[in-house]
């Protein structure tokens, strides 16, 4: 419950729309009531001749005599004329001792509104108690609905928000589908269960309060049954929450792996269909559907039995109400529909309960999903009195840098310098620690040990924002998303047309961009893959040099280009030499020959640095992978060659 509401006032705009949901909540119960008692008052014929002659505070008798009539005709008959009124009846019958009070406050409104004689009255008073239910019933629920969008969409907004603030780790430890089921799926079902919250521990204890000081102030008699029916609906109540509470936790766990399987199959579509295994693909989505279907059956089971139940329940009372009420308290049919109507809201509350307990069981375990990403505090911040970045100016460097992943050590005793404008290639085997280093650089992961400087500066100085727009990043899989070609290229920064469409010319993506459908402006499908990959790099290129970052980093960024475009932007990359500092990752050796500096990795260990010739004269591992790399290329001309 705590999570509950402290999800819901992480916004404090929204305690002002609780209120009045709650104040509107609260007139919905006066309107029922005053229902009730506008039935009652309809459905009262006047009083009933045995209750009017019998002797006062004495039971009501069967057989009335004569002479005891005549007794009390002179009290009723004020006027003295022979005859008596509807009006006179219900003046006496309510002025009798052990009188029920309902028949007085029936016949004080009947008295003074003149509802036997005035029909009218009578109708314009039911509209009006219709009126004012249907008013304060609209209010009620737009209230709470307004309030439940609200809610979810303040917590998508700050869901979002916190988790871009967390480090890479975070996401590698994480799945799509359990981050994605979170932000909507949950959001929701905590918006919703604060709503319920709202009904059944404010409203209902109201309702029931009221309502319960109504009925015994009309009878205590009648009253003492609605205690004989509450442990029969506490104990099965508490039992069902108990058990949707723990199935709850099971289905939103196995929605996660479900969305997963579902996720990883349509990604994979490719793979999946290259190797005829759709069988297969079934067989594990067949699994993780079934299981939630089972999951979703329990839930089911044990949220619809509450209401039946509780019926079953209330509805012994109220025929034990209205057997009592009529044989042994004498009362009129008016005044039995009045207290029935009063314990329908009583036990309508307590049904509502149940059902609405179950929604709260749901969103508290919702709640604990979410707080589990909210409560993560960012493992990199901004120091205290961190500086901004205004530029990159003189050196980059390494000093002795060890970073551990889990309980691997990634980097190990790492130490280069990087100068302005300078080309670095950084080469090694797979998982030599390559995107690692482009990767601490921005300060993506934080370093065990060491330091990383720019310009004399400790990163960790540095705000992240400042650091991370002197740097433009080319990955080796571009992220494309659902928008133009243009706002691909801008990625939410105000540049020109002009500049978006030279930083193109340079990454060699114009020449397909003007061919498109509709240029610049084409949309994009989802990631990009109507594009193919090569085509998808160089956007991501041109992405990088139209922000005219100092720094420049391009981890395998030009593998699924043809060799004619890799020259092309091998090309663009010289021409930038001396004005932009670049870092560059690669296995095709053939993108580094114009390097500066080579600097070659193994297992985390910097093994040799300086510049191709330098290794091809020092590092054997480097020589080995520099004369594989020219056979591999000796053959792919031949081939060509021979195919022409």
């Amino acid at each position: 419950m705590k999570l509950l509401l402290l999800a819901a006032l992480r916004n404090s705009r929204h305690l002002t729309l609780a209120t009045l949901t709650l104040v509107s909540l609260l007139f919905l119960t006066v309107a029922n009531q005053a229902e009730m008692f506008a039935v009652g008052l309809m459905a009262n014929t006047g009083t009933d001749f045995f209750v009017l002659f019998s002797p006062e505070g004495k039971k009501t008798k069967d057989k009335i005599k004569l002479e005891e009539v005549v007794r009390r005709w002179d009290l009723i008959d004020k006027n003295g004329d022979g005859i008596i009124t509807k009006q006179e009846a219900a003046s006496y019958s309510a002025q009798r001792k052990g009188s029920n009070p309902l028949h007085w406050v029936m016949h004080r409104v009947s008295a003074k509104f003149d509802l036997e004689e005035n029909f009218s009255m009578l109708i314009g008073l039911l509209t009006a108690v219709a009126i004012y239910k249907a008013i304060t019933l609209f209010l009620a629920r737009y209230f709470t609905q307004i309030l439940s969008i609200r809610i979810t969409r303040d917590l998508r907004q700050q869901y979002f928000e916190h988790i871009q603030s967390l480090p890479l780790s975070f996401y590698q430890e994480q799945n799509l589908g359990s981050l994605s089921s979170r932000a909507v799926g949950d959001a929701g079902q905590i918006a919703s269960s604060l709503n319920s919250c709202l009904t059944n521990y404010l409203q209902t204890p109201f309702t029931l309060i009221s309502t319960l000081i109504a009925c015994f102030y009309l009878s205590w008699k009648l009253s003492m049954i609605i205690f004989l029916g509450m442990p029969l609906v506490v104990l099965p109540v508490m039992y069902l929450t108990k058990q949707v509470k723990r199935i709850t936790r099971q289905l939103q766990k196995n929605q996660e792996t479900f969305s997963s399987v579902l996720l990883d199959f349509i990604s994979g579509i490719q793979t999946v269909k290259m190797f005829a295994m759709e069988a297969f693909s079934l067989r594990k989505y067949k699994e993780q559907n079934d299981q939630m279907a089972l999951l979703e059956s329990k839930s089911a089971k044990y949220g619809l039995l509450t209401r039946p139940l509780l019926h079953l329940i209330a509805t012994v009372c109220l025929a034990v109400v209205v057997l009592f009420g009529l044989y042994t308290l004498h009362m009129t049919i008016g005044q039995l529909l009045v207290f029935c109507g009063l314990l329908h809201l009583f036990y309508e509350p307590v049904k509502k309960f149940a059902e609405e307990n179950n929604n709260v069981q749901k969103g508290i375990v919702a709640a604990e999903r979410m707080f589990e990403v909210l409560d993560l505090k960012p493992q990199i911040r901004d120091q205290e009195g961190a500086i901004a970045l205004s530029g990159f100016k003189n050196i980059i460097e390494f000093d002795r840098v060890w970073f551990r992943y889990r309980d691997e050590w990634i980097l190990k005793d790492l130490s280069f310098t990087i100068k302005r404008g300078e080309i670095v290639a950084l080469v090694g085997s797979t998982g030599a620690g390559k995107s690692t280093i482009v990767q601490l650089l921005p300060r993506l992961y934080e370093i065990q040990k060491g330091e990383i400087r720019i310009d004399g500066v400790p990163i960790n100085a540095i705000t992240q924002k400042s650091l991370r727009e002197q740097i433009a990043f080319v990955p080796q899989k571009p992220f494309l998303f659902f928008d133009t070609v243009i706002e691909n290229i801008a990625f939410g920064r105000s540049f020109t047309r002009e500049e978006i469409v030279e930083a193109s010319e340079k990454a060699h993506a114009h020449e397909f961009i003007v061919d498109l459908p509709r240029s610049y402006d084409t949309l994009l499908a989802e990631m990009g893959k109507t594009l193919s990959g090569g085509q998808q790099q160089r956007i991501a290129i041109a992405r990088a040099l139209v922000k005219k970052a100092p720094i420049l980093v391009m981890d395998e960024a030009t593998s699924s280009l043809d060799a004619i475009s890799e020259n092309q932007i091998k090309s663009t990359l010289k021409d930038l030499r001396g004005d932009v500092t670049q870092i560059l990752i690669a296995h095709r050796l053939s993108t580094i020959e114009h390097a500066d500096k080579i600097i070659y990795l193994e297992k985390g260990r910097k093994l040799a640095e300086g510049s191709i010739h330098e290794l091809l004269n020092s590092c054997l591992p480097f020589r080995a992978m520099w004369e594989s790399y020219r056979k591999t290329d000796v053959i792919e001309s031949i081939t060509q060659e021979s195919v022409h």
